[in-house]
């Protein structure tokens, strides 16, 4: 019994022209600087969506001289030797002087 894929074949293995297939290929390499220019584009305009969506919900927390804050841990251990069970937040610290 002989695989489908082998004895009938499709419309686009019929159809292939090597010369057409060429000269299209070489009509998209002279677009291809367009293309990704359009590309910059819209990741461009979608992160800028993103970002207006989420500063929308953000509440800014101005800090004061004396409040009490949290030092995040994985920026105060570079080297990465806490533990996958060490606490996320060091402190409790005050504010003493705002540059």
């Amino acid at each position: 019994m002989i695989p489908v894929e082998i004895g009938v074949h499709s419309p686009r293995v019929v159809q292939f022209n090597l010369a057409e297939n060429e000269e299209g290929l070489r009509a998209v390499l002279d677009f291809v600087e367009e293309l990704r220019d359009k590309a910059a584009t819209r990741v461009a305009t979608h992160q800028q969506m993103v970002s207006r969506y989420y500063n929308k919900k953000v509440n800014p927390r101005p800090l004061r001289e004396g409040d009490l804050v949290l030092k995040n841990a994985a920026i105060s251990d570079p080297t990465g030797t806490r533990g996958k069970l060490a606490p996320n937040w060091d402190g409790s610290y005050k504010v003493k002087k705002m540059l």
